[in-house]
């Protein structure tokens, strides 16, 4: 009796292959629909008593008011607050577009609309390519290596010149006076023009005010 093989499509490449273009169209048909977006980056360890916290939802009640989409990748921290001030407006509302992971479950309460996505670098690209604005609260390697991205894809032309913004002038200055300091004066890998597409701003308002500007243009 002949024993039939039971697909797997994780030991098939082709086959994964297309799992993988089928996440790309699905992502970009969800973000094709977030006409005026703003995606939020930041920590994931705040808790709702943290400053950087309340300063996240504050920004997602602003935005909203405004009609704008919040979108986060869905997880707690600096991403739950954002969600958590964009949740339940009339004008905008609350995005995530998170990842399945085998024992934990990453969406927060207060997602509204959502995307779940299988590989993570999937669902980075539709996050960078969702927003007419990004910002960013402190973080750690994560909320790094999405500015690096960004900041990189202006840079090279990739994607169209959108504000970046850094709240909080404690936490970003110092890192950015070590960038001009080593890679534009000592090493002269950056130029101080390229440093120029970074806004630092203190809190959720400043922020807010950049963004309206923006989008009014």
């Amino acid at each position: 009796m002949r024993t039939v093989k039971k697909f797997d499509y994780k030991g098939n490449p082709a086959w994964r292959m297309f799992r993988i273009m089928g996440e790309f169209t699905e992502g970009f048909e969800f973000i094709s629909e977030l006409d005026k977006a703003v995606t939020v980056f930041g920590s994931a360890r705040f808790d709702e008593n943290s400053h950087w916290y309340k300063e996240a939802a504050k920004l997602g009640r602003l935005l909203t008011s405004k009609g704008c989409h919040v979108v986060t990748g869905g997880g707690p921290g600096i991403m739950e607050a954002a969600n958590r001030g964009a949740f339940g407006k009339t004008k905008g509302d609350s995005v995530g577009l998170n990842i399945r992971l085998p024992r934990e479950q990453r969406t927060n309460p207060y997602v509204e609309r959502e995307m779940s996505f299988h590989y993570f670098f999937t669902r980075k690209l539709c996050m960078t390519f969702s927003a007419n604005a990004f910002v960013y609260f402190p973080g750690g390697f994560g909320t790094f290596d999405e500015l690096f991205e960004i900041v990189t894809l202006v840079q090279t032309g990739k994607i169209e010149k959108v504000p970046i913004i850094l709240v909080g002038k404690n936490f970003w200055i110092p890192f950015l006076k070590l960038i001009a300091q080593k890679m534009i004066r000592e090493y002269e890998t950056l130029t101080a023009q390229e440093l120029r597409s970074l806004i630092v701003v203190d809190n959720a308002k400043e922020a807010f005010k950049v963004i309206n500007k923006a989008m009014r243009k």
